[in-house]
Formats: structure tokens, C-alpha cells, sequence
């Protein structure tokens, strides 16, 4: 019977965790998706158009030339026994209606945040404190700069303390990997109580 139980084990698959990746317009959530995923992450970005003039906010992002207009999505496997499933949520306000049917099933978030224009990402924050949903905030380094210490942003936000506040560059493969397994040591920590 052990023996059996044991070739079970070995067959059974891997949990799935469904991870969303969110933030602001231009944050570089689709960036952190395409860097860590180990399958061609599928896109749905389109071209920025004239139809977003006057309601896209490109300050700080105007060589920004596409946007995503659904979602990314990306797979990640920790262990033999782990997967990651992740999903970029659209980042522009006429969107954001999307984020309640991503959220369906997600066990956690990565909460990006582009210490330029951190106010591009309050909207994220604030969904997943009000669904419950555990979250970590990534500061990504553009052009690999990091100006404000991880501390002072989480003062800044008003975070609590269980919320972990990690600088990254989602441009780089480790730098993304470690903003996730950090995600999951929160997850795996809370579930232990």
C-alpha cells in the first residue's frame, strides 16, 4: 500500500497558484509577466491610439507606445509540487472593470509601484486591502534606480506591517522570481497563522 501511495504522489500534479500581477498604467506589470514567465507569455497589448489622448495620463510614461487591453499571462514552476499562474491586469482606469473576474481564484497579488508616479498604483492597493486578497508592493527600479528606501515607501502607503515591501527591476528574471517566492512566504506564513 505505501508503495502505491507513493507512485500516486509522484503522479499527481502540481498545485496551481493563481498570482495576479497589477498596478498602475505603465508600471511595468506586462515587463515583470514576459521576465519571469517560462512559456511565451501571452499578450493582448494594442497600440496606444488618438482615442487615448486626453484620457491616458502618459506624464512620466511618454514613450510608452502600447498598452494592455485585457490581460498577460505567464507561467512560473517554483517546485516540483508548485506552479505559478500569472495575470497582468490592465493598468488604465477604463479597464480596471476587468479586475474584479481576474480576482476570481487568486490566492495573492504583486501590487507593482513606480516610485515616479506612485499614485498610479493607490487604485491596486486598495482593491486587494478591501477583497481581503494578501498582496506585496514591488517598487520597480526604472533605469535601475531605487531613490527612496523599501521603509519609507511602506510609510508613505500607510502599509501594514505584514505587507512586505521589496525593490525590484521587473525588467530582470531573478529580481521578478524573488518578488514572487517572497509573495508565496507571505501566503504560506498566513496560512500557518
Amino acid at each position: 500500500m505505501a508503495g502505491s501511495e507513493s507512485v500516486t504522489r509522484a503522479r499527481s500534479a502540481p498545485d496551481a497558484v493563481k498570482i495576479l500581477i497589477a498596478g498602475g498604467f505603465g508600471v511595468g506589470k506586462t515587463t515583470m509577466v514576459g521576465s519571469v514567465s517560462e512559456i511565451a507569455p501571452l499578450r493582448t497589448e494594442e497600440p496606444l491610439t488618438m482615442a487615448g489622448l486626453g484620457v491616458d495620463d502618459l506624464a512620466g510614461i511618454e514613450e510608452k507606445r502600447s498598452t494592455t487591453v485585457a490581460l498577460d499571462f505567464g507561467r512560473i514552476t517554483v517546485g516540483d509540487d508548485l506552479v505559478l499562474y500569472l495575470f497582468g491586469t490592465p493598468g488604465q482606469q477604463r479597464f480596471w472593470f476587468m479586475w474584479n473576474d481576474l480576482a476570481i481564484g487568486a490566492l495573492g497579488a504583486v501590487v507593482l509601484l513606480d516610485v515616479r508616479r506612485p499614485e498610479s498604483s493607490f487604485a491596486a492597493i486598495d482593491f486587494f486591502e478591501r477583497r481581503g486578497i494578501p498582496f506585496v508592493v514591488a517598487v520597480n527600479g526604472f533605469h535601475g534606480e531605487h531613490p527612496y528606501p523599501a521603509e519609507e515607501i511602506r510609510d508613505a502607503l500607510a502599509l501594514p506591517d505584514h505587507v512586505r515591501v521589496l525593490l525590484c527591476d521587473a525588467r530582470e528574471r531573478i529580481s521578478s522570481r524573488d518578488v514572487l517566492i517572497a509573495l508565496v512566504d507571505q501566503l504560506i506564513a498566513a496560512a500557518a497563522g
